[in-house]
């Protein structure tokens, strides 16, 4: 570990945990104390409810250390060894001095095996006897597993921030496909108010009021990644009476829509590019009027979009230009390989572009 964070704080439940982890600890030790057949016979105590008192003493004050030990783990790299091992022996020679201090409390003295006076307690002299070198090693696994803490903590960390960086690129990618869509979907639009405005003034003037909706409808439907079927279908119809003032008269639009689809969520704008080329490569192209129909079924958990026109069918290997490339990789960021969208040219002649996507009347479809 080259770098360590600076410390992290600790939650009340992580606080919580410790003081239970170490009192389970003393718990099963004061068991296994009770049930030793040699007893503690040897030893002179105030009550025999002292060993009891001691062990919890002592896992307590390891409880109370323990935070600290992390923090070190958190604070300092192994290769800090001189930092850890220094501190590491302060904390088992005060640990132990505490621990003594609590058993001449809760003992007569210290542990007597044979009569005689109990020894005058020495610090000195416990140190010259690394009679703390049992503390030391509770204090090796501390840190062992404050260690093991901060790793887990830190991989977490790097898949939410992972998990960040991929939601935060998926939506710049729609940002970016959307910011794509809207000057295409301009420039054909204005390109038609162009073709019209010698010939047709007054239509050109409804293009334009047309138009203006629409704009005002991508502004106010900026960032949302999708909306109903009912308001998909509201903005197609706009994008339609200008398609018709362009065609003059020789477009016919039909749309045949199941009532429980209109609650459904598509992705926002999905239909006016796939109904821009059922037109420009359809419909346009198709000897006497050009007709292209919209419907809208629900299939199981999919809800199925199909745009169909009368005109040459699809070239091979064509896959329907810039507009349904970008349709095709918003549905992909939006639901992966839950939805797709596949041109086909029936046998009846003309085109048919069938979007198919979850089902949905929340966001919850999303991948």
């Amino acid at each position: 570990m080259e770098r360590m964070s600076r410390g992290r704080h600790f939650s009340r439940r992580e606080l919580a945990l410790i003081f239970l982890f170490w009192t389970t600890l003393a718990t099963v030790s004061t068991v296994n104390r009770l049930i030793d057949p040699r007893g503690g016979s040897g030893l002179r105590v105030m009550s025999p409810a002292g060993p009891i008192a001691l062990a919890y003493i002592e896992a307590w004050i390891w409880a109370a250390v323990t935070p600290f030990v992390f923090w070190l783990s958190s604070r300092f790299s192994v290769r800090r060894f001189l930092i850890l091992l220094g501190t590491g022996i302060v904390i088992a020679f005060v640990v132990y001095m505490l621990i003594e201090i609590a058993r001449d409390l809760v003992f007569q003295g210290p542990p007597m095996r044979h009569g005689g006076p109990p020894p005058v307690f020495s610090p000195m002299r416990e140190i010259g006897r690394f009679r703390f070198l049992n503390q030391f090693l509770v204090y090796v696994a501390i840190l062992a597993a404050g260690y093991a803490r901060e790793y887990f903590l830190r991989d977490a960390e790097s898949r939410q921030q992972t998990v960040q960086l991929q939601a935060q690129l998926a939506v710049a990618r729609l940002d970016a496909l959307r910011a794509q869509l809207n000057p295409h979907f301009l420039f054909n639009t204005l390109h038609a108010v162009s073709a019209l405005v010698e010939s047709d003034p007054a239509g050109v003037r409804k293009m334009i009021a047309r138009l203006s909706e629409l704009l005002r409808h991508t502004v106010d439907a900026r960032g949302a990644d999708e909306v109903s079927l009912r308001d998909e279908l509201t903005f197609l119809g706009r994008y339609l009476e200008i398609m018709e003032i362009r065609f003059q008269g020789r477009l016919h639009v039909e749309t045949e829509i199941d009532d429980e689809t209109l609650d459904a969520l598509v992705p926002n704008l999905i239909l006016q590019p796939i109904v821009e080329n059922a037109l420009e490569h359809g419909a346009a192209r198709a000897a006497g009027e050009g007709r292209v129909s919209v419907a809208a079924h629900r299939d199981d958990g999919k809800l199925v979009l199909i745009v169909r026109d009368n005109g040459p069918g699809v070239t091979h290997g064509s896959s329907g230009g810039v507009g349904l490339a970008n349709t095709r990789e918003r549905l992909a960021q939006l639901y992966g390989d839950a939805a797709e969208l596949v041109l086909s040219s029936p046998a009846a002649g003309g085109a048919v572009a069938e979007l198919s996507l979850p089902y949905h009347t929340t966001g919850a479809a999303h991948v």
